[in-house]
């Protein structure tokens, strides 16, 4: 790839907002590259089923296969694409530098859909034994827990979803909610209640995790009344699951204190734009109030839009 080429529109992150920024750059007749670091989806790509994305199969899918229609759609109508670490960026200037570990690329404008990451737990031992027994994941370690005893740290949809689906590969799943009731939407708390094998252990939380080479016994507190337990793993099996999903922290720090947040979220108008002309930003990156696959997606589309507006008005042409 050509270092010396500068694109209409360069869009770091291949989550459902970069990836519909992409298509809709594309379809605009806009030249663009999209920038991830990993795997497209974002966290997306982790989730077992998608129930509520507008065009879906019916009978709910992976955001894997989902995405993976993203990502098609976005190379039909021209996105380059690029695999690299993003470093560093000059959002200041008229031509906005990105620096990749691999190499270096520049736009006259800039989509940021970095997205978020999983919040970690904060209990002793997480750390330490994330990667044997602490996970962020169901679908990516799920399978390292068939037949054994996993639990479950959170209340909201994602967490609730990820029960059900451990639910198929463990002996037993348990929800751990700090409240007195789970804060998903009542259709996934029915679903829920109906699946076998999955417990609730509510107002609760876990204080620690130990064991040898993996989680052993997991330490849990009662928020009513402070009683602490000490849950052992079976004297049959290798270790306890204790998954993790607490919500999400935004993947700003790369751009200092230049752009406008809110607790670490990219403030923008209704038109995606930043406080930094030329730079716009869509999806889970935002401060907004809803994150979901279809929101992220809508905000990509917006974005591009919004990219086409500011380059025809530095041209001088006329937006169509």
């Amino acid at each position: 790839m050509n270092e010396q080429i500068i694109y209409d529109v360069a869009i770091i992150g291949a989550g459902p907002a970069g990836l519909a920024a992409g298509i809709y750059a594309g379809r605009a007749g806009l030249s663009s590259i999209i920038i991830e670091q990993a795997l497209d989806g974002g966290q997306i790509a982790n989730t077992s089923i998608i129930e509520n994305y507008p065009g879906q199969n019916p009978e709910g899918e992976s955001g894997t296969s989902l995405i993976e229609r993203f990502s098609k759609q976005a190379e039909l109508f021209g996105s380059e694409r690029a695999q690299d670490i993003v470093q560093e960026v000059d959002l200041n200037s008229t031509v906005k530098t990105i620096k990749g570990m691999m190499q270096t690329y520049q736009a006259r404008s800039l989509i940021i859909a970095t997205g978020s990451s999983p919040r970690k737990g904060g209990f002793a031992g997480e750390a330490e034994f994330t990667g044997r027994g602490v996970s962020y994941c169901a679908t990516c370690d799920g399978n390292f827990f068939k037949g054994l005893e996993v639990f479950v740290i959170g209340g909201g949809e994602a967490a609730v979803e990820e029960a059900i689906y451990l639910t198929k590969l463990a002996r037993k799943v348990t929800i751990i909610h700090r409240r007195d009731r789970l804060r998903a939407v009542e259709s996934v708390q029915a679903r829920a209640k109906n699946t076998p094998g999955l417990e609730l252990m509510l107002n609760t939380v876990v204080e620690s995790v130990s064991g040898e080479d993996a989680i052993e016994e997991i330490t849990v507190r009662n928020v009513e009344n402070d009683q602490v337990t000490v849950i052992k793993k079976n004297e049959n099996d290798a270790l306890l699951g204790l998954f993790v999903f607490v919500g999400n922290v935004p993947n700003s720090n790369l751009f200092g204190d230049e752009l406008a947040k809110n607790n670490g979220y990219i403030i923008t108008d209704v038109e995606m734009q930043t406080n930094i002309p030329g730079v716009f930003a869509a999806g889970d990156i935002r401060d907004k109030s809803f994150r979901q696959v279809i929101t992220a997606a809508a905000d990509g589309a917006i974005a591009a839009n919004s990219v086409l507006r500011y380059l025809s008005a530095l041209d001088g042409t006329l937006y169509e």
